[in-house]
């Protein structure tokens, strides 16, 4: 779905990515791990268009070159993005929230897709309420909702899972897991939780320093990988 080569990226004179390689393969999730700092966020944020890539290509489906498109084209291309901290809209209404990404999708179909309420009941009761007058995990549900609006064929999540109650974590792995597995949705997740990273992930791809230092199936990230890499 998405192959990474030699991608290096700068804030100022700092260099925060090093010649990082990483495949993303479609059907499946891949979890980016690491401590904080490391450059996760960053990652995302180039493949979004959000910070400028010094070198290297971000290949999307064997033929876009991602680092040549611009920002609003991505989403037309299929892929979805709930960025770390939600940032969804909270002045205005869940509807509107959710009706942000309706222009990406073509004329005519420009129609917030039935299954998002099927995944999120909870969206359906309060489309009239303000999106910052939702609990966090709501908040985040509706961040998922907005993302899954443009019809993607790549979903993008940056923790979301921080600041969420235990329940809600549940609800929300549950819903992960059920788009990739069961309608075939490629996911690539930043995630510091380990046992939601183990539930969820397929595959685990580590940074330390900006570096990629570790990549595999989830059930080779062993203790060792984890001491050096993950615990605090």
């Amino acid at each position: 779905m998405i192959k990474i080569q030699g991608l290096n990226q700068f804030y100022g004179q700092s260099h925060t990515l090093w010649d990082v390689d990483m495949q993303i393969p479609e059907g499946q999730c891949t979890v980016l791990m690491g401590r904080n700092g490391v450059g996760k966020t960053t990652l995302l944020q180039c493949i979004m268009g959000h910070q400028k890539v010094k070198t290297g290509s971000i290949v999307l489906a064997g033929e876009h070159d991602l680092v040549k498109v611009s920002v609003e084209q991505r989403p037309r291309l299929g892929v979805g993005y709930v960025p770390q901290g939600r940032q969804i809209f909270p002045l205005m209404t869940v509807e509107e929230n959710l009706q942000i990404g309706l222009p990406v999708l073509p004329r005519g179909q420009r129609k917030i897709p039935d299954y998002i309420f099927d995944l999120f009941p909870v969206l359906a009761q309060m489309m009239n309420r303000r999106g910052g007058d939702l609990s966090g995990g709501q908040q985040q549900q509706l961040a998922i909702g907005r993302a899954l609006v443009v019809n993607p064929k790549l979903l993008i999540l940056d923790e979301p899972t921080e600041g969420i109650q235990p329940n809600v974590v549940q609800e929300i792995g549950d819903i992960i897991r059920k788009l990739n597995r069961e309608m075939g949705l490629t996911v690539l997740l930043v995630e510091q939780k380990l046992p939601f990273a183990r539930k969820v992930g397929d595959r685990f791809c580590i940074l330390d320093r900006g570096r990629k230092v570790a990549e595999g199936d989830m059930p080779t990230l062993d203790e060792a990988l984890i001491k050096q890499y993950l615990t605090v």
